[in-house]
């Protein structure tokens, strides 16, 4: 309220007998000019022994102001037993004078208020009374002004403390339990409120307002792009596990979405076997989104693996599972650390189900635990097949000998006999034989090339009375001038060109020809009775089953049944190995972790290095192991030993990386030797001798006790070191150490001229083969020495 600029006197006389009273009128609210007074405070007024203020409101000239007044009190409320001279009385009000005023009359009403405790106050007002808006001084205006800003910013701060609270609100209800929403992407964070899972929508942002949750469902109606069928179910497992299902659906044919996933400062292990196996995973450099289908990595060495799952795990338990329906491509950035997780049908060999639109849908499920190990033990027994059988216990006790890395495509009758003699004559156990390519006279023949193996019959026999059991290599190419190709055409066994008319002919690494169809039950009943006949004519005990991936599929085809994904195919392929499971080999695995046989990484050159080295050797199988497949063949010692493909040496791999090969592989599910020790000296048979044995006596039983546990539980028998000790995160990072169930670590040497390596003994008590006894763990042992012959391994002492 504006102070009052000056007071200046009046005189007004209340008729109540002779009495006259003096007072003063204070210009109020200034709502005139100085000649007027807005509001007239008339002060002391008594009447009988009460006192009374009058606030005298007159229209005048300019406004409210004060004039020549003449009116009368119509009431003046009161006690009339108190008051009698004034009950119920009219009062002249006169001598209100101001010079230079007009007068007018003016009926003036009045209100009662308290005024303290013996007083009261009135109020008069004229009864035809009507404010007139006057215009502001000048030296108002800015104070106006000043004002009117005000209250427009206040306005501004209520409106947007409003929107905050809504915003506020609006957060409050997208968040699920550990999981925060935003529009573009989403966090997780562990029980301890540690964010271990990142991921931001990339191909568009969530429009919040269109979101809503109800239970456990949060679900999104549009994007900034348009409609689109997005939500978030949080499932509780267990106590210690928390999962998300996430799907993003699009109602727009050919368009794309594609989520990143962040790594921040967790180690990372799975998707798939690759040319360069580092554990955890690094990531080269970086890669738009390509297909994430199954591969050979040896021939196609920028691609993924034959043995892949959609399926990442971290370090700080957090796992996720890509949806199999998902059309889903993979790529990567190094710098940032990140995967790009893309489903599009546009260019992409994946097809929508028949009947449906190609709308890209983009689905996960990320749970985080307690730790990276129960975490992942978690995911193997919700998403993952696990094996119903064990192949045979002598392909975990003996070694398998092939005949691929010594003779190649040389293979004949004579060579394999000898192979079989030298086998026996320096005292190797054997589990089997595999007669490798090439025995056929074409790609695509089921039935030894009579040139060179002119009496199969008798050569079967004596194999078979030395104790020999025989596997032969197969695969799903039939080349044009192969007998069968005309009956494939003919039966119509094989893919076909996205007409259908005819079969689609394939280039793959021993020439040209047409490649089976096995989503057609009448190729796949054809292709195994020929198994079946080799099996039967000459005792053959089971099969090695090469290729099958997706990368020898042409870029466009048409399968008996429909594909939505290629690497449905490489599934269907590797179905083929189940009735011969006991000593059967693959080299693809999606989906496949219900094949009870053994799946075997891609080739290995006779190297060193992480690219299809020895030093790959143990982060491929690992991987191998996490995706779910325990039981894994590490190919074969020392390497395929191609001439331009080694390292120090020429015509065997280098001495001391065989030895050292081999010292590794006596702790691997499965030995496998091509390149036999007796092409090198005495020693190399010895050191081969021991290993052996070591691997039947030691090895085998704990690999045999691990596998009959693995039809309940699906753990992997070949384990990383954070196994054991997941909250570790020195072990984190371990890639040339491994465990066999919990209780046996392998540390092999696996650097050229090295008698020593750093040693990490994660907590525990452990003895070392050399019978020392370590209590203070965990503990790195520095420079502990492992001379040529030896591999350092630790056992758990309970």
């Amino acid at each position: 309220m504006l102070r009052p600029r000056n007071i200046f006197p009046l005189k007004i006389g209340v008729k109540k007998g002779s009495i006259f009273h003096e007072m003063k009128c204070k210009k109020g609210f200034a709502w005139g000019s100085s000649e007027t007074c807005g509001f007239v405070s008339i002060q002391n007024a008594w009447f009988g022994f009460q006192r009374y203020t009058f606030h005298v409101k007159h229209r005048g000239l300019n406004g409210f102001g004060v004039g020549r007044t003449a009116g009368f009190l119509t009431h003046l409320p009161g006690d009339p037993e108190r008051h009698p001279t004034v009950r119920n009385k009219p009062f002249p009000i006169h001598k209100i004078s101001r010079p230079g005023l007009d007068r007018k009359p003016v009926i003036l009403s009045f209100r009662q208020t308290l005024y303290r405790k013996d007083s009261i106050m009135y109020t008069f007002l004229p009864e035809n009374f009507t404010p007139i808006k006057q215009k502001a001084s000048k030296e108002l205006r800015p104070m106006i002004g000043t004002i009117t800003v005000g209250l427009l910013l206040f306005i501004a701060a209520v409106v947007a403390w409003c929107y905050y609270t809504a915003s506020l609100r609006k957060a409050e209800q997208l968040k699920t339990e550990l999981m925060d929403l935003r529009k573009d992407g989403f966090i997780i964070k562990n029980q301890d409120g540690e964010v271990v899972f990142r991921l931001a929508f990339q191909s568009g942002t969530l429009d919040l307002e269109s979101c809503s949750k109800e239970g456990e469902i949060l679900t999104c109606t549009r994007s900034d792009k348009g409609k689109l069928n997005f939500f978030i179910q949080t499932v509780k497992h267990k106590d210690t596990v928390m999962c998300y299902r996430v799907r993003w659906e699009e109602f727009v044919a050919d368009t794309v979405v594609e989520h990143t996933m962040f790594w921040e400062d967790a180690h990372w292990y799975g998707g798939c076997e690759m040319s360069v196996q580092h554990w955890p995973i690094r990531l080269p450099g970086y890669q738009e989104p390509t297909p994430f289908m199954t591969s050979d990595v040896y021939s196609f060495r920028d691609s993924f693996g034959g043995i892949l799952e959609r399926y990442w795990l971290s370090s700080k338990a957090a796992a996720i599972k890509i949806n199999d329906s998902v059309p889903f491509h993979l790529g990567f950035n190094a710098t940032e650390r990140s995967l790009f997780f893309q489903a599009r049908y546009k260019d992409s060999p994946y097809k929508p189900p028949l009947g449906q639109q190609p709308f890209p849908e983009l689905s996960y499920r990320v749970c985080v635990g307690s730790d990276v190990t129960s975490i992942h033990k978690y995911m193997v027994r919700r998403y993952f097949n696990k094996p119903s059988k064990i192949p045979s216990e002598n392909a975990f006790r003996y070694p398998i000998w092939s005949t691929w890395a010594l003779y190649k495509n040389d293979i004949d009758q004579d060579k394999l006999l000898r192979f079989a003699e030298k086998i026996k004559k320096y005292r190797f156990n054997c589990s089997h034989i595999e007669i490798d390519d090439t025995y056929t006279q074409a790609y695509g023949d089921f039935d030894f090339n009579p040139q060179k193996f002119p009496n199969v019959t008798e050569m079967f026999k004596k194999l078979k009375e030395d104790g020999f059991k025989v596997t032969l290599w197969t695969h799903p190419f039939i080349n044009y001038n192969s007998s069968n190709f005309g009956v494939g055409i003919e039966r119509q066994l094989f893919i076909k060109e996205p007409t259908g008319r005819l079969p689609a002919m394939v280039e793959w690494w021993n020439g040209i020809g047409a490649i089976l169809d096995f989503t057609n039950p009448a190729a796949r009943e054809w292709f195994q009775s020929h198994l079946r006949q080799l099996r039967s004519k000459y005792g053959i005990s089971s099969f090695k089953f090469d290729a099958g991936e997706t990368s020898y599929l042409p870029k466009q085809f048409s399968t008996f049944r429909p594909l939505s994904d290629p690497s449905i195919w490489s599934r269907r392929y590797t179905e083929m190995a189940i009735p011969f499971y006991e000593l059967a080999e693959v080299r693809v695995g999606y989906q496949s972790q219900n094949i009870s046989c053994f799946f075997r990484i891609i080739d290995r050159d006779s190297v060193w290095g992480y690219e299809l080295g020895l030093k790959s050797l143990i982060p491929t199988v690992l991987t191998i192991s996490m995706l779910g497949y325990p039981f894994i063949s590490a190919d074969m010692i020392g390497g395929n030993f191609f001439p331009n493909k080694t390292e120090g040496a020429v015509e065997i791999p280098d001495r001391e990386l065989y030895i050292r090969w081999l010292e590794l592989s006596a702790f691997m599910p499965s030995m496998q030797f091509s390149i036999p020790p007796w092409l090198y000296d005495k020693e190399v048979i010895e050191i081969a001798q021991r290993f052996t044995e070591l691997h039947e006596s030691l090895v085998a039983p704990l690999l045999l006790e691990l596998a009959g546990e693995i039809t309940d539980t699906g753990d992997p028998i070949i384990r990383p070191i954070w196994w054991i000790s997941p909250s570790d995160e020195s072990a984190h990072k371990i890639d040339s150490q491994f465990l066999i169930g919990d209780t046996l670590m392998v540390a092999p040497v696996l650097e050229l001229g090295k008698q020593e390596r750093d040693v990490y003994l994660p907590a525990g008590k452990w003895r070392s083969y050399k019978g020392e006894l370590f209590e203070k763990t965990p503990v790195l042992l520095t420079d502990y020495p492992v001379d040529l012959d030896e591999v350092a391994y630790f056992l758990w002492v309970s």
